[in-house]
């Protein structure tokens, strides 16, 4: 076994360099041990493995190895019940679990930093957190899913207006409806999968900036921990957070997602709308007014859509100037990168357990999807298929609606003679474009509003969804 002579000293706080140490004002703004406590499990993780490491290519005798695992192990043991005295001298969560594994096992606990550096440790113990946060951002996404899916199966034939300008536009299913949040959920699933290909490269071995002179063994480190790759640029990989970038970007649009849900939520639930009754245990009453049922779960997602913003610019921002390599200021990417995820999964699981227990109105949005204008364009289209071109069917069907608006009537109460008196093209036929169900299943073109083509639909996002594993 190759030997290597490795500094026993490890008294003080960083080394010989400083005569004095840190004011206390100094510790308390620069220490990250308040929040960064929560990385311990993958902390203890990447140490473990290069221990491991070490130990295959010589640097760690057999017996050292064997101290450092079992210090670690215990360690591991005392966070996960509580005991554990995190100390903010010791500054982070890197150094306050090297201080108690030096004091558990003397100076084997000394040798586990070779060839390391807190830059790359730190850079690993981020991959490794957001890793795991994704696969469950991922997987609430999936739950999410499913719950709509379920939904439209559920309300399958509920017809409701379709809105653009939030002005009564057409029929539509309200399957149709829901179903349209599958897809952007499907969008979100995919940006998660295709930045956790970038997450998942090792940086561990990059030490400082430059790498080291110990002959590591990195591609063993990355199979071990599950790393797809090794980084191939240690000066990138120490200062690298376009992984933190990509989520925090990746959750602020999975959030405007579930934003423009909430907003929906909260206006079909009131009075005015009456679409959509929630679940009573996910509203709140009023503390003056007795009669109030408010949204609050939907309320609360919508307003944390910014929040989670917020932690984009921020991370953004903390990038835009920082020289290569690591620099002090990328501490600060850990909260805003912590709570921007949080945010997200917990969003993602509330609304999911609303949404189940959620049921549409389903009188009231087919007395709003009643409205006769709301089937003008069918009219239109009729005409067109009966030898008128667009333009001119266009201006026909707006005289006709101007028409009944002055009469006080719907499209389907004008009789044959009253259209006629727009255009001799109208004949008995054209009653049955103006019949609610037929013109919602004759939107049959691919992505239309078609019942059959929203049962394909929905079977299609079933078998992704079976296989969605990660």
């Amino acid at each position: 076994m190759r030997k290597y002579k490795l500094n026993q000293d490890v008294k003080g706080k960083w080394s010989g360099r400083f005569a004095k140490g840190i004011d206390p004002l100094a510790l308390r703004f620069t220490q990250s041990v308040s929040f960064d406590r929560r990385l311990a499990p993958y902390d203890i993780e990447g140490s473990l493995t290069h221990a491991k490491m070490l130990k295959k290519v010589g640097i760690l005798s057999a017996g050292d190895y064997r101290k450092i695992e079992s210090g670690l192990k215990s360690i591991r043991v005392q966070i996960e019940a509580g005991r554990f005295a995190w100390k903010e001298e010791h500054e982070d969560v890197h150094l306050n679990i090297e201080k108690a594994l030096i004091a558990k096992i003397g100076p084997a606990g000394g040798r586990l930093h070779t060839a390391r550096s807190r830059n790359d440790q730190v850079a690993l113990d981020v991959r490794l957190f957001c890793r795991d946060q994704v696969r469950r951002l991922h997987a609430a996404l999936v739950d999410l899913e499913k719950v709509f899916l379920n939904k439209a199966k559920e309300f399958l034939g509920v017809v409701m207006p379709g809105y653009t300008h939030l002005q009564r536009a057409q029929p539509i299913l309200f399957s149709h409806h829901l179903m349209a949040y599958v897809e952007m959920f499907e969008r979100d699933r995919a940006r998660l999968t295709d930045a956790y290909r970038r997450l998942n490269i090792l940086p561990l071995g990059s030490g400082a900036l430059a790498g080291t002179t110990f002959p590591l063994d990195r591609e063993f480190v990355a199979k071990e921990l599950g790393f797809a790759d090794v980084s191939h640029n240690s000066l990138d990989a120490v200062s690298d957070r376009d992984f933190a970038i990509e989520l925090a970007a990746s959750a602020s649009i999975l959030m405007m997602h579930l934003s423009r849900l909430s907003e929906e939520l909260v206006l079909w639930s009131s009075t005015e709308f009456d679409f959509i009754k929630l679940p009573e245990t996910f509203c709140t009453g009023s503390s003056m007014m007795p009669q109030k049922m408010n949204p609050d779960v939907p309320e609360l997602v919508r307003g944390k859509t910014g929040r989670v913003y917020g932690h984009l610019m921020g991370l953004l921002t903390l990038l835009k100037g920082l020289p290569l390599a690591y620099n002090k200021d990328l501490q600060e990417d850990k909260e805003a990168l912590f709570d921007a995820l949080d945010t997200a999964i917990a969003s993602v699981e509330v609304t999911a357990k609303m949404m189940a227990g959620a049921h549409p109105n389903e009188l009231k949005m087919a007395v709003a999807a009643s409205d006769g204008f709301l089937l003008a364009t069918d009219l239109a289209d009729w005409l067109v298929r009966n030898d008128v071109d667009f333009r001119s069917s266009h201006e026909v069907t707006a005289r006709v609606v101007r028409y009944a608006l002055d009469g006080g009537k719907d499209l389907k109460e004008l009789t044959l003679e009253e259209l006629r008196r727009f255009s001799p093209k109208f004949t008995k036929d054209v009653f049955h474009a103006l019949e609610l169900k037929k013109a919602v299943d004759n939107r049959r073109v691919t992505g239309g509003t078609a019942t059959a083509n929203v049962v394909k639909e929905m079977k299609r996002l079933e078998t992704r969804l079976k296989n969605a594993s990660f």
